[in-house]
């Protein structure tokens, strides 16, 4: 593994407060994008990508209709120094390699290593920030020790560090799907985490009327019988549901959606019980605008939207990285403070704990809902990585990213 050594930390500059420049690696058909797009039009200001790529062809097909920019394609052939300066850099890096559906290889996985590749246009361009994001079993995989080896490659490169795992259904989408968001500032900044609390579309606004969705949607009487059979005795809703077929075959229903993946089988998410969700209700369930362009098939738009990020959730992080650059202050650091971390396994049984230190600048408890457990609880990383600061505020869900430890 190549080892990218720390650079100097220039002087950070705070976004203009009337332009966005961003770069979008591993771009799909543009969660961030749409997500910036709203987050600039609701602070007036102009978003202006720079630069994007993806290597899926069908990808770079939606986007390039959607937002007018072509993305290059496979990043480990692209110049670090050949990218165009930028403020913010969002990657949500292929994460195959780390998730239930996948072998859960890891770094054993090419697709895997593509976080250095984030990693070395971090270290050439110095954006002001960046934003990561990957499935939530990034966070247990290899007992906790990639994630620990992401965050030590960041805090390498002289950024400050903080991640939490968000879930769509509180920022108002009808899915439950976990991620990790990975944030990073080039400076010591006062970083507010968004709680949610945003009430959840219900499903009927999300959903076309059946007798308008074609005949290919639909699954066979075989299909649909069987997962009735499978629901006997099991609660029923009034309202409409979503049914998942797990890997064990277990059927379930809720008045919102599992969290669509983008290799699972065609029918593993049924409208209740009965039929697929048409290409439409799919972007809809990650947020995405009415007016997005769909360019492509249905294979390959079930893809690309089961691939995204969920486009509100990625929203309400952007809306506070922004405010945390455009701080005046400088936030106060105060000494570093003595944590314990537990290293887990892929299923999050305990596998011993160590101690590790960390920066602190506010109150250490966390707050409810969040996922990130305050420096006197155990958490899934392993080793010192002094550039984290776990801390926040328990009524703002304010965390400091600051300071060296010791």
């Amino acid at each position: 593994m190549a080892h990218l050594a720390a650079l100097p930390t220039e002087p950070d500059t705070t976004v203009s407060p009337n332009r966005v420049r961003f770069a979008d690696l591993f771009c799909g058909i543009g969660g961030f994008h749409a997500a910036t797009n709203i987050v600039c039009a609701e602070r007036g200001i102009a978003p202006e990508c720079v630069f994007a790529s993806d290597i899926d062809p069908d990808a770079r097909d939606a986007y390039e209709a959607n937002y007018g920019v072509r993305p290059t394609g496979d990043i480990t052939v692209i110049d670090a120094h050949d990218i165009p300066d930028h403020d913010i850099l969002f990657a949500g890096f292929p994460c195959q390699t780390f998730s239930i559906c996948g072998d859960r290889r890891g770094f054993e996985d090419a697709r895997g290593t593509l976080f250095f590749d984030v990693a070395r246009i971090i270290a050439a361009k110095r954006p002001a920030a960046f934003v990561l994001e990957n499935v939530k079993q990034l966070r247990g995989h290899d007992s906790g020790r990639t994630l620990q080896v992401i965050l030590q490659t960041l805090d390498d490169l002289g950024y400050h560090v903080d991640w939490r795992i968000l879930n769509a259904l509180d920022f108002g989408l009808p899915q439950r799907r976990e991620r990790i968001l990975i944030v990073g500032f080039r400076e010591p900044r006062r970083f507010v985490w968004s709680p949610g609390g945003v009430p959840m579309k219900p499903l009927a606004k999300i959903l076309e009327a059946d007798e308008n969705v074609p005949p290919f949607y639909w699954a066979s009487e075989k299909i649909r019988q069987a997962r009735v059979e499978r629901r006997e005795g099991k609660k029923v809703w009034e309202e409409p549901t979503i049914w998942h077929e797990n890997k064990g075959g277990n059927i379930s229903a809720y008045p919102y959606s599992c969290a669509m993946r983008a290799g699972a089988s065609y029918n593993y998410l049924l409208v209740n019980g009965e039929r697929r969700m048409t290409e439409r209700e799919m972007l809809r369930l990650q947020g995405f605008p009415e007016d997005f362009k769909i360019v492509c098939g249905y294979g390959a738009t079930r893809k690309q939207v089961g691939n995204s990020v969920a486009v509100p959730c990625v929203a309400a992080i952007l809306r506070s990285v922004l405010d945390a650059l455009q701080q005046s202050e400088e936030p106060q650091i105060v000494p570093p403070t003595r944590r314990v971390v537990q290293l887990i396994d892929a299923s999050g049984n305990s596998q011993g704990e160590s101690e590790c230190t960390g920066s602190a600048s506010m109150p250490s408890s966390s707050p409810s809902g969040i996922g990130n457990p305050a420096p006197n609880e155990t958490h899934p990383t392993t080793g010192s990585s002094p550039r984290i600061a776990r801390t926040a505020d328990s009524k703002t869900g304010c965390s400091m990213i600051s300071g060296k430890g010791a």
